[in-house]
Order: C-alpha cells, then structure tokens, then sequence
C-alpha cells in the first residue's frame, strides 16, 4: 500500500482500488488503499478523472468524496469544504434513557465545514425527557427545546421542529438511538455537491450493521414502499426510513398534515409531486425491541396505507385513478341499493325512497372521493366543492334516465339497458369529478440532474 502522489493545481478526492474499471471510492482519505491509480478533480469537485499509469485517462462520476485539499495542503473553497449549517429536528417521547446520548453522537459530527443545529422537540413525555432535554440546552451550545402541552405524535413534533430551522439542510433524527449519526454526514454529500434536493437513507440497501429482528416488519415496510413506489413512480427501498435530509427550501414549503408515522408516507408522496431530485444511500440501523421502548405498531402500519392512498392518488395517472374510484363508485351503489330497499321495506313509497337513497349515495361517495382519491378543495371552496358535486350528480342521473330510456327504446332488455347506463354512469361521474369537481393541475417534470 502506498501514499498516492499529488499533482499540482489539482485536487485528491478519493482512492481506487486495484480494479479500475470498476472505480470505487474510499470514505476515508486517510485509508489509501490503491496501486497507484490517481483521481483529480477539475473545476466541479463531483467530475473527476482517474488516471492509472500508462492508461487513457477514464473521466468518471465520484459519488462519495471524502475531503478537498490543495497541493500546498490549503481547503478548496466550495464543494464539501464550503461551510454548511445542518439542522437536526430530534422528535422525542419518552426517551430519557437515550436522549442525552443521542444529543452528544449527534453533535460530534459537527466539524470545520458542518455547523449543526439541535432542534428537540419533547412531545408531552411523562418520564424526564424534557428536563434531560432543557438540562442538554443549558450545557451545550446549538440546542433548542420546544415542548408541547399535549402528546400529539411524531409528525407534530417534526411540523413544529421543521418550522424552527434555520439551517442550509434539515435532517429528523430519532431519539431511540437507532439510527448512526455518522450516516449523516454520507447523506450529505449529494446535497452539499448540489446534486440532490432530498437524500434518504436506506436500511435494506447494503452498508453497514444492521440488527436482525421482526421478520413481519420487514415485509410490511417492502409491502407499503412498493406501493408507494407505484403510485409516487420512484424506485425507493425504504420509504419509511427515519433518515431523510432535505434542503431547507424544499422541506419547510411542504405543508405536513399528518401527526403520527404518517409524516413517513406523506412526505415522500409531497416530495415527489414536486419532482425534486431524491437520492437514496445505504445506512446502518441498530433496531431495537418492544421491551426497549419501540413505539410502532399495526395501527401505524395501516394508516401508512391509507396516507400512502391518501396523498398520492390526487396526483397519479387517470387511468390509475378510475381504477381506484370504481371501488368507490361499486361502494356507493351498494349503499344505493341496501338504502332503497330498507326504506321500501320500512313502507315509504318508490317515489320517496329513489331520492333519498340516491342522495345519501352521492353524500357517501364524495366523503369517499375527499378522503382517499382526490383533495379536498382543490378547486372550489368547502360549500361550493358540494354544490358543484351535487350538480354533477344530478346531470349524470339525467344522462342515466335518458341512456335507460334509449336502450330500452331500441329493444334492448331492461336489466342490460340499466347495466350499460350504469356503467356509462360510472365514467361520466369519474370525469365529473375528476375534472369539474376535483380539478388539479398535474405534477411537473421532473427537476433536471444539473441546474447550473
């Protein structure tokens, strides 16, 4: 093993190993390990050329740099040695046994080029969080304490620590300690090279120490990131990942609605309607059991589902949301149906229970439409989002009276004259909805890789 040599003017970022072909970086500049295969940078700290004795040199992408330094020794201004300010929003619940511990590995990190800012915010523990927490605020510098009055969950306390930051990026840090600080300042980079808006860090892609444990929880976070994946289009392996760093600008536009572990599935849903660009790396994770203190469970898992529903579907292809409203569509006609003879049964006449039933219908669908397929005044205001959608309904029952009507004229059997009315129904309600009701304007493309 041997010291790689300098060439002057230009810049060492990284170490090849013996297989060129296939460059791979060392993390740490001081860990040479190389046959004398040399990168130096150019003007852009990320382009680089690898130059191996007797070789064409080979212009090649550096994805983790370790450091910038000058032939005479000297920082490089710019580039990873530019000086960055992190602001790390710690959500914390009963966490007293971890928290001070958590504070102190998040705070060695901090170097030349990394300013950091602790955000904790005590979601109503019971236990002495909060005093560790005000206690840690006293003794260190860069630590803020917010507290709220009532528990309100995870995604509360991270809506209220986001809003506090002051820092150039935003990384959440769990309190429990299952997660490596030291990861951060790898999922760093892209940001600070300006290559990514968003960086997540992935505990299934290979890097580091993983605990093995709930062999059911692995499946249900496979299960719910692939859904995600489907209807966000990226190609995510850990979308409930703790460690998501954000650039300021991007994480504190985004309005965040959710209180507990929804904020996960939300904010990946958010993130990528904007179509900013997401990088994703692998992480170490220390998970921890029930009996030390974990707090998700299968109540979590399932309102993940119904966020993961609930803020991609406004946005996903047609076809993909006239798949899901025929579940609705199929839902209320049900309703429809039971209503309408509930009501004949109970003796109200025909003219009587037709409207009533059909109303309530329509009522049930809308909650549906607003809860799970598209967003609530996207268009229109509270009150006038219902007459329009009341208005819709009454046009498309009289396309289905005047479509009933016409195939039967034609000799076509009543009961597959009211089945294809019905099915006409159903997509003249979609449309209606879809774009007179609920109207949106689509995603943008998305953001180009270099936007120099």
């Amino acid at each position: 093993m041997r010291a790689l040599a300098k060439k002057p003017g230009f810049t060492i970022v990284a170490a090849i190993y013996r297989d060129w072909k296939e460059p791979r970086t060392s993390l740490y500049p001081q860990e040479f390990c190389s046959d004398g295969g040399l990168i130096y940078t150019e003007e852009r700290n990320d382009n680089a050329i690898l130059m191996n004795p007797g070789t064409t040199p080979l212009r090649i992408r550096v994805a983790t740099i370790a450091t910038d330094v000058h032939a005479d020794g000297k920082p490089l201004e710019g580039g990873l040695q530019r000086r960055v300010k992190l602001s790390v929003v710690i959500p914390c619940y009963n966490e007293e046994n971890t928290l001070r511990e958590c504070v102190e590995s998040v705070l060695a990190i901090a170097d030349d080029t990394l300013e950091l800012e602790l955000i904790i915010v005590d979601d109503c523990s019971t236990d002495r969080s909060y005093e560790v927490a005000q206690n840690l605020a006293a003794e260190l510098r860069g630590i803020e304490v917010l507290h709220h009055d009532v528990n309100r969950g995870k995604g509360a306390a991270l809506r209220t620590g986001i809003a506090r930051a002051t820092g150039d990026f935003v990384a959440v840090q769990d309190a429990d300690r299952e997660y490596d600080p030291m990861d951060l300042k790898r999922l760093l980079v892209p940001l600070r090279l300006g290559d990514a808006d968003v960086v997540l860090g992935s505990r299934f892609l290979s890097f580091g120490f993983h605990r093995v444990l709930y062999f059911w929880h692995w499946v249900g976070n496979h299960f719910l990131t692939t859904l995600s994946n489907m209807l966000t289009d990226l190609n995510l392996t850990d979308m409930e990942t703790c460690y998501k760093v954000f650039r300021r600008d991007v994480i504190q536009t985004i309005k965040i609605e959710e209180n507990r572990f929804g904020f996960e599935p939300e904010v990946v849903a958010k993130i990528a309607q904007m179509r900013v660009r997401i990088y994703e790396m692998g992480i170490s994770y220390r998970g921890r059991t029930y009996a030390e203190g974990k707090k998700i469970g299968m109540k979590d898992g399932w309102r993940a589902l119904y966020c993961i529903l609930k803020y991609n579907l406004p946005k996903v292809p047609v076809p993909i949301q006239f798949f899901f409203y025929i579940f609705i569509g199929g839902f209320s006609a049900i309703v429809n149906l039971l209503l309408f003879l509930t009501l004949r049964r109970s003796g109200f006449a025909v003219q009587v229970a037709t409207p009533v039933a059909f109303f309530v219908a329509a009522l049930v669908n809308y909650f549906m439409c607003v809860k799970v397929l598209f967003r609530h005044q996207a268009r229109w205001r509270s009150t006038t989002e219902v007459l329009v959608f009341l208005l819709v309904v009454c046009v498309v029952g009289v396309f289905d009276l005047y479509f009933t009507r016409f195939f039967i004229a034609i000799g076509t059997a009543e009961w597959m004259a009211k089945l294809i009315s019905t099915a006409l129904g159903l997509v003249l309600n979609f449309a209606g909805r879809r774009f007179v009701v609920f109207s949106e304007k689509p995603s943008p493309d998305w953001q180009p890789q270099n936007r120099d």
